[in-house]
């Protein structure tokens, strides 16, 4: 068993969560219960990242103190995650005494070896706000690609790093004003020491992807420089400990201190966890003697790879701690193949995603775009729907749904003593092997294919097998029981290889199965002479309507409301009346040629189910006299259980044009009397009524 502590980049606790952000925690979330699953022991921590001058003047502008602010960020951010199912073991903020401690430590051992100095600087000053201005506070000209609109340490364009003094045509974001020039003494630390080093730790034991090294090479050519580490009042931070009695205004920048709290969330956990059966030993995974024993990987986004590749590594190393096992980096998110955008509503919220669409969805859609390489993703709303009603709904649970009813209904959920097809069952489990090495080396797109691939295996099986045909042959029994059983031991391995990544929906499927254990290993434990329990849906389908009135919400959550509409000219909503003579008789008659056009047959209900993501429909297999089944969909849902229905003898309409539904293609119309609000009947004939014969 292997012992790890993995980490996500930490949310600035100065505004929401957006869908952007959760690609990383998605991606982190997944890849922690993966490797629970295969058997290791997993910590996974974070914290909001609290400190710096945004904060302090966002409190400012609520009128709150920065302690005030960043606590209800913490809440909101805390809650979004648990609504997309992010799993950590602790959730802590840098602003903690843990964080202090850590910071100072490591600050005081890389100045009594020798990696501190001190030198004053010019640095730019807002004369209006009275205050040195951050890097992010400023914007301007790369001095290096000449691109526009660039923030004050690094160009989002070229990727160069800079000072804030270097940009072209420099500009406060807090105020507008042109910054000027003035002296300040600041703490560096000595990042060109580490050169050596870095270049060795970058290049050796898979520790970054291939793509991130070779960028990290263009900047050790360039050369590194030493790492302005300070900050002057006022400034919501850390005070750097250990200053003349004449410097009591200096602060540690936020990004020394912003990792840190990685050890300071872990180090609260392990005090919340002392003296308890999971206990956990922060010097075995922070110590550097202990490196080896245990494993630390980082998961972050492409745009901070330089603090977590160079200062970070080259801070723990200065200071006598462990560096990661690894940093996998990732790309940005799109929407619809651009920039996410607050005009389009495709800018969306988390909170705003959770209102009209369940989480699962996206922690699917994710993982089916996500691989080991640091690629921007696409989130394309129609191609999310699709796929993700036709993998999850139409492929995965539609199996369970096609089998479960039989097994009920006619064996009291019973599976089989032996496996009729293990084969089939020994290739799916075998590919098992395949899934998990996926999901270790961050390979979900590759995760998910392999696992959409066993589900198609299972689709088909049934398919060719037939069980709704077979059970209306006499002395198939046997045979139908063994075809739902392997569909139902298929349907078990898909939600121990999709658990990682759909927690709540094999939580659930947990309960169906009547088991308690979804763990990698338990797939070669297949389910033999095991009675599950009575289907219900388990997954919804994805509706149009849905997405579009998420975008909508999301445009109107990032820009003022506006008035509705009060004009005088405007008209009521036309409403269809039925027109009747004075006798409350139609106007309207068919003739009896009209009618004679109808075809209605006597049908034979061999199977009926529910569909997946529809709340009104129930599906039915009708025999109705011709060499195929018939496929019917009907919306009687809400007025009857599927079971109620089996083995009846109905009336279908059967020279309607078949409609393409999104669920299928429906091929006629089961007549039923009432009203479709508040009760339904469908029109049952008796047993002797002979199937295929017309209605006259």
């Amino acid at each position: 068993m292997r012992e790890i502590l993995v980490t996500s980049a930490l949310p600035y606790a100065n505004g929401y969560i957006h869908l952007g952000h959760l690609v990383e925690y998605i991606q982190t979330d997944i890849w922690a219960r993966a490797m629970k699953a295969q058997g290791h022991q997993v910590t996974y921590v974070c914290a909001d990242d609290a400190h710096g001058t945004a904060i302090m003047l966002k409190a400012e502008d609520n009128g709150i103190t920065p302690e005030e602010q960043i606590a209800t960020v913490k809440a909101s951010h805390e809650a979004d995650f648990a609504k997309f199912l992010i799993e950590f073991d602790n959730y802590h903020t840098t602003h903690s005494e843990e964080n202090k401690h850590f910071s100072e430590l490591i600050y005081r051992r890389l100045d009594s070896a020798g990696h501190i100095s001190t030198k004053d600087v010019e640095q730019l000053f807002d004369p209006e706000k009275k205050l040195f201005l951050a890097d992010r506070f400023v914007k301007g000209t790369c001095p290096e690609c000449a691109a526009a609109d660039q923030y004050g340490d690094n160009c989002e364009v070229c990727g160069t790093t800079y000072n804030a003094t270097e940009l072209k045509d420099p500009q406060s974001t807090l105020s507008g004003a042109t910054p000027v020039l003035k002296t300040s003494k600041h703490y560096f630390f000595d990042l060109p020491e580490f050169s050596q080093f870095l270049q060795d730790w970058t290049r050796t034991d898979n520790r970054l992807q291939s793509s991130i090294v070779n960028k990290l090479q263009e900047w050790f050519e360039a050369g590194l420089a030493s790492w302005d580490i300070s900050r002057d009042a006022p400034y919501f931070g850390f005070q750097i400990p250990d200053t003349p009695s004449n410097e009591p205004d200096k602060y540690f920048y936020v990004w020394l201190d912003a990792p840190v709290g990685y050890m300071a969330s872990f180090k609260n956990l392990c005090e919340q966890r002392k003296g308890t059966d999971k206990a956990l030993d922060f010097d075995r995974y922070w110590l550097q003697e202990n490196e080896h024993k245990t494993e630390v990987y980082h998961f972050i986004g492409k745009d901070i790879v330089y603090f977590h590749a160079l200062f970070w590594p080259a801070m723990l190393a200065g200071s006598e701690l462990r560096t990661p096992t690894g940093v996998f980096a990732h790309g940005f998110l799109m929407v619809n193949g651009e920039k996410m955008s607050k005009s389009r509503g495709t800018f969306i919220k988390a909170e705003t995603y959770a209102e009209y669409l369940h989480p699962e969805y996206l922690r699917y859609y994710f993982a089916s775009k996500l691989s080991d390489k640091v690629e921007d993703i696409n989130l394309d709303l129609e191609d999310f729907m699709q796929k993700v009603n036709s993998d999850l709904v139409g492929k995965v649970v539609n199996i369970a749904s096609r089998s479960a009813g039989f097994l009920v209904k006619k064996y009291d959920g019973m599976l089989t003593e032996i496996c009729a097809e293990p084969r089939l069952l020994e290739d799916i489990t075998k590919t098992g092997d395949e899934i998990a090495a996926a999901y270790e080396n961050r390979e979900f797109s590759r995760a998910m294919r392999l696992i959409m691939q066993c589900a198609d295996k299972a689709n088909e099986y049934i398919d060719d097998k037939k069980p709704w045909a077979l059970a209306k042959l006499e002395g198939s029994e046997q045979e139908v029981q063994d075809v739902c059983s392997v569909a139902i031991n298929i349907f078990r391995q898909l939600m121990v290889y999709l658990a990682p990544v759909l927690p709540e929906l094999t939580a659930n499927a947990k309960e169906f199965l009547n088991i308690d254990d979804l763990s990698f290993a338990s797939r070669n434990q297949w389910l033999l002479g095991h009675q599950i329990k009575k289907f219900k849906p388990l997954m919804q389908r994805i509706e149009e309507k849905d997405v579009a009135a998420m975008v909508e919400a999301s445009k109107a959550s990032l820009a003022p409301a506006e008035a509705p509409s009060t004009s005088p000219t405007a008209k009521p909503a036309a409403t269809n009346t039925t027109v009747a003579n004075n006798d409350n008789e139609p106007t309207d008659y068919i003739s009896i040629d009209d009618f004679a056009k109808v075809e209605m047959k006597v049908a034979h209900v061999l199977a009926c189910n529910y569909v997946e993501g529809a709340d009104k429909l129930l599906q039915f297999i009708l025999d109705v006299g011709e060499a195929q089944p018939r496929n019917v969909f009907s919306g009687i849902r809400k007025f009857y259980e599927p079971e109620q229905l089996v083995d009846k003898k109905v009336i279908c309409v059967t020279n309607l044009a078949p409609r393409k539904m999104k669920f299928g293609i429906s091929e006629g119309m089961v007549l039923s009397a009432g009203d479709p609000k508040t009760a339904l009947v469908v029109i049952t004939l008796p047993d002797q009524a002979v199937v295929g014969d017309l209605l006259a």
